[in-house]
């Protein structure tokens, strides 16, 4: 064989092996995926456990069999948390007897300044079925962690801080599914028919 013979054979036996070792990478690299990576999908409404501002615990397990929303914020939010939790007090009105079909939990990702006392007197000019919750640190980790949704500390002038958090109202069904998101951005009417259909659900 020529020189170039030999030069052609070697390049296309190379190129042979490499699409071999892709193939073969791509699979392992795809079996090596969690199902949560492969998906897409979040996972919501895991294990938690809380405490609300009347001293009551409260968890996933207790809440088995009702549809409940959850909201995190902190009570020195100084807009979107009083905003949501006086939209909701304002929807559960309008949904009448049926928002006693519903558990509403407001829980606090700042449990270092949100004490008991400091929730029940926040909650006052609320819904008065709105629940508020804390926990300890690893308690309001796992909380956070149930609902794929983030919290951290935002350092501010002189040593204090604010929370930046996730905002979104999570819709969760009788039977421990995931119903959806309540944006409060949303047309007031399609905000409505979420928790409508949620508490028929």
């Amino acid at each position: 064989m020529t020189f170039v013979k030999l030069f052609r054979i070697a390049i296309v036996v190379a190129i042979a092996v490499l699409g071999m070792f892709l193939v073969v990478s791509t699979q392992l690299t795809g079996q090596r995926q969690p199902a949560e990576a492969s998906t897409g999908a979040m996972r919501m409404g895991g294990p938690f456990s809380l405490v609300s501002h009347e001293g009551d615990r409260v968890d996933n397990q207790s809440l088995t069999g009702r549809s409940y929303v959850v909201f995190f914020g902190f009570t020195p939010c100084p807009e979107i948390c009083p905003t949501t939790l006086f939209e909701l007090t304002d929807l559960m009105g309008e949904l009448g007897p049926d928002a006693d079909k519903l558990e509403v939990l407001f829980i606090t990702v700042d449990p270092e300044r949100d004490t008991q006392d400091m929730l029940a007197g926040y909650m006052t000019p609320f819904d008065s079925r709105i629940t508020a919750l804390r926990g300890t640190a690893e308690e309001t980790e796992a909380a956070l962690a149930a609902f794929s949704a983030y919290a951290a500390k935002v350092p501010l002038e002189g040593g204090q801080y604010t929370m930046d958090h996730t905002a979104g109202v999570f819709l969760m069904r009788g039977d421990s599914s995931f119903g959806g998101i309540l944006d409060m951005h949303e047309p007031r009417d399609t905000r409505l028919e979420k928790l409508r259909r949620l508490v028929s659900a």
